[in-house]
């Protein structure tokens, strides 16, 4: 009895650790063991293609959420009315006023992208946190009926995405600080500040390190919350399968399960909203700094 009883919970241990790993993983596209290119339909598969694979499931949910709101907005930009606006359209200019306030308070240069850079980032970064509500199990299970072996819907969980979007800033802040204070006027604050020019190799050291911290520290913050948001999801979703029957013991935990899941929803739209206004406001402060000549 004790040994089938071990078999059994081995069992579901190894049951538990597979749904895991499948909600973790990319629909990922690359070179197979074979040579040929294909999509990975294992965990195995997907690390032996190598850097140049490619997370479909990222990519394509990427630009269908920035698609979205570009035509979200533009719909309503073409219909805007004076004098009765509709929900939307008041719903837009909130938004818009919202971003606006908030570059204002952060951003003491002038630069007439910065605001529409901050508005996009926002709304973008925020749709992609959002799909972390949809119940984890629709999409993948609905694309695995059409033979579709994994799927992820939050594309801010994916490292390549926050990155991506992160280098992004980062190169942007790289242009402005060129074009504001010069290069010369960029290395002079690499090399010269804090102790000045006998201080050069501390000090390029200091501000080199200052400077590539930016966009880890702004890729990695969207990434770690985004990603344990998700896996305390898939941790309650496993509450699901533990429970059988109408036992006291399953009827716990099956009530355990909702409330568990209706509370960390209800708690995660603040993290999801969080998330995006801080990646939007430090993207605004780095590109003040960038605009900001030191003397």
């Amino acid at each position: 009895m004790a040994h089938e009883t071990g078999e059994v919970a081995h069992e579901a241990a190894h049951t538990s650790a597979e749904y895991i790993r499948h909600h973790l993983q990319n629909l990922t596209y690359g070179q197979l063991p074979d040579g040929s290119w294909g999509i990975a339909h294992s965990a195995e598969e997907a690390k032996e293609m190598g850097f140049w694979a490619l997370n479909l499931d990222t990519f394509i949910m990427s630009l269908l959420l920035g698609a979205v709101i570009m035509f979200l907005f533009r719909s309503v930009a073409k219909s805007v009315v004076s004098g009765a606006p509709s929900g939307l359209q008041n719903f837009c200019e909130w938004a818009i006023e919202f971003v606006d306030n908030s570059v204002r308070g952060s951003f003491s240069a002038k630069n007439n992208m910065v605001a529409p850079l901050a508005l996009t980032i926002f709304f973008w970064v925020f749709c992609m946190n959002l799909m972390d509500l949809i119940p984890i199990d629709w999409v993948p299970g609905l694309l695995g009926l059409l033979g579709v072996p994994f799927f992820k819907v939050v594309p801010s969980t994916d490292p390549n995405a926050t990155f991506g979007m992160a280098i992004g800033v980062f190169l942007l802040v790289l242009y402005y600080s060129v074009k504001m204070k010069g290069f010369g006027g960029f290395m002079g604050e690499l090399t010269l500040q804090p102790f000045g020019k006998w201080g050069m190799p501390v000090n390029f050291l200091l501000e080199g390190v200052n400077l590539i911290a930016k966009p880890i520290s702004l890729a990695l913050r969207l990434f770690g919350n985004m990603y344990a948001g998700e896996m305390i999801f898939i941790l309650i979703a496993l509450m699901g399968g533990a429970w059988a029957g109408f036992s006291m013991g399953g009827v716990t935990l099956f009530g355990s399960q909702i409330l568990l899941s209706l509370g960390w929803a209800i708690f995660h739209i603040l993290i999801v909203t969080l998330q995006a206004f801080i990646f939007m406001t430090l993207t605004v402060v780095y590109l003040d700094m960038a605009h900001q000549e030191h003397h």
